[in-house]
């Protein structure tokens, strides 16, 4: 009978060491699934510290299991393993919902540049067409060539942002907008040099 009460406890310990002994392959499955989802909704873009430490947390994860494994099958031990993926599953979903979001206001500001942008152009377009030509006729071709530039320019804004890169379309549309701005100010100048303090009136 005595020896029956000693084997109870033996037995359990048993069950609980072979339950440690495996390891957790669904949860490791299910936690690089998420961290796969979080980085196609942008996350190493829009939570890129916190998308950084998830990939860490992967990494630290594969290692314990590697760890693990080389190990007799008595010795090992999968528990942290197993909180390193449940861990890494519910923070890969927490960083998915927040870059959806980042996503979300980075391209109503993308759009908002672009329209930004092409105001900028249309306005250095119209100056540009009303400027007189005088004796500077190569100077304002020069400046009218620069406009279309910027008209070409403003095609890449909006294939960024059809490629969903918006961080990439802001910078772009920046970037022209001030461009205008310089080519708006150097039809000033031109003006200023052959002595017109108006405007051609646009016919």
């Amino acid at each position: 009978m005595l020896r029956k009460v000693f084997l109870v406890p033996l037995a359990l310990t048993l069950v609980v060491i072979a339950g440690c002994a495996e390891p957790p392959t669904q949860q490791i499955q299910e936690a690089e699934k998420a961290l796969k989802d979080a980085q196609e909704n942008g996350a190493a873009t829009y939570s890129a510290d916190e998308y950084a430490k998830l990939e860490g947390t992967l990494a630290a994860l594969r290692k314990e299991v590697a760890d693990q494994d080389e190990k007799f099958t008595l010795f090992r031990d999968y528990g942290k393993a197993q909180q390193l993926s449940a861990s890494a599953k519910a923070d890969s979903e927490r960083i998915k919902a927040a870059s959806v979001e980042k996503k979300e206001e980075a391209k109503a500001a993308a759009l908002q540049a672009q329209q930004v942008a092409e105001e900028a152009v249309r306005a250095t377009q119209d100056l540009v067409a009303r400027a007189p030509v005088g004796k500077d006729r190569a100077a304002v071709e020069a400046i009218r060539n620069d406009v279309e530039g910027l008209k070409s320019l403003l095609k890449q804004v909006q294939a960024s942002i059809d490629k969903e890169d918006y961080p990439a379309a802001q910078t772009q549309a920046k970037a022209i907008h001030d461009m205008s701005q310089g080519v708006s100010t150097e039809i000033q100048n031109a003006l200023a040099k052959i002595g017109k303090g108006k405007l051609a009136k646009k016919k």
